[in-house]
């Protein structure tokens, strides 16, 4: 588990100041306080918060940048699980902190330790085959603890393919969570066939599998999933296609399977920045993934053409919950030596969930 230290919301004071104001003081607070912070905003970050951090990336690009800094204080905007991987992979002289605390991660959410416990135990009763878990980087703390102690290991969407690589050459099946579709995306992307995968449905008896089901399969994946990626369809990509027959279509590997298998191709955060950025003047996008990033996209990239999967556009709303109020709230608090709304990891789970985090470093 995590603990939230000094919960601490903004006042009604704070909320009653205009933008520019909000704007001004963040930076003001930011020159105050050069040397001894460092803000990351995650890609999905509204423009009125990005604007303000020091570097944006993937949630583990991020850790991974908060560890090799110099920094004391690290003020992450993002979603909690993000402020519990900084807070493993840090010094113990570094604290994280989140500007709002109560900014989680409903696919996060959609596996806790006790579920995966039991999913744990009934499979391993229906097997005698080595079962290795391998848990997205978009879980909390405790289920990567859970696959430090059992042997398993951590992925990102971008390195989901060496990780089952890495999987299967220990054991003959892997234990996915908690997202569904990266899980089964992945796997097919890799040549595995439909018939040697099987969802666990966690709320079902037995997870709705039978023996035949278990042992047949080689990835067993959880029933979670984005509920940001899942509002891409097929026929909206059908539709531009028939606009921009010289589309392309690149979609985030949380999208359902129908989706990925209509897409062109499949992309981490950091792979769809990194495809639009080296493509031709001219040329045209249609991106699957969050709002907010496709539009800094958009307004990046003049010179090309970029469509969101979607007509109005899916925000991630705990994403949304990290405003400029609660950034300057954070800092204004941090500059008055007051450390409000520091994620504390607990040793027990810190020390297996780094070993699960270390392995996934070590992937080629």
């Amino acid at each position: 588990m995590s603990i939230n230290k000094n919960v601490s919301l903004p006042s009604d004071a704070c909320y009653a100041l205009s933008a520019a104001q909000v704007d001004r003081r963040i930076e003001e607070l930011r020159r105050q306080l050069a040397g001894s912070l460092l803000i990351l905003g995650h890609h999905y970050m509204r423009a009125a918060v990005i604007r303000h951090t020091d570097i944006r990336g993937d949630s583990f690009d991020l850790a991974k940048a908060a560890a090799a800094a110099d920094a004391k204080w690290i003020v992450f905007c993002g979603v909690h699980f993000m402020a519990e991987t900084a807070d493993i992979v840090t010094r113990p002289d570094q604290k994280v902190f989140l500007p709002n605390v109560g900014a989680g991660c409903s696919l996060a959410d959609m596996a806790n330790i006790e579920e995966v416990e039991k999913a744990w135990e009934a499979i391993s009763r229906l097997t005698t085959a080595r079962i290795i878990p391998l848990t997205y980087i978009n879980s909390n703390v405790e289920l990567k603890a859970f696959c430090g102690r059992h042997g398993g290991i951590v992925c990102t969407s971008g390195n989901a393919r060496q990780a089952l690589e890495w999987s299967w050459k220990l054991g003959e099946k892997v234990l996915f969570f908690p997202d569904q579709y990266l899980g089964q995306n992945t796997a097919y992307g890799m040549g595995l066939a439909l018939e040697k995968m099987a969802r666990w449905e966690h709320r079902q008896a037995q997870g709705g599998l039978t023996q035949e089901d278990v042992e047949k399969a080689a990835i067993i994946f959880w029933d979670g999933y984005c509920e940001v990626h899942q509002r891409f369809s097929v026929g909206y990509i059908d539709r531009l296609r028939e606009m921009h027959p010289d589309i392309r279509i690149i979609a985030h590997p949380e999208c359902d399977f129908e989706v990925a298998q209509r897409a062109d191709e499949l992309g981490s955060t950091k792979r769809i920045l990194q495809r639009v950025g080296e493509s031709p003047a001219g040329s045209k996008w249609g991106v699957g993934t969050e709002k907010n990033l496709v539009e800094r996209l958009q307004a990046i990239y003049q010179d090309k053409k970029i469509y969101l999967l979607e007509e109005e556009g899916p925000q991630c709303p705990t994403m949304e919950m990290v405003s400029e109020y609660h950034l300057l709230h954070q800092l204004e608090n941090l500059a008055a030596g007051k450390l409000i709304n520091q994620v504390i990891v607990e040793p027990q789970y810190k020390e297996y969930a780094l070993v699960a985090l270390e392995r996934m470093l070590s992937l080629v």
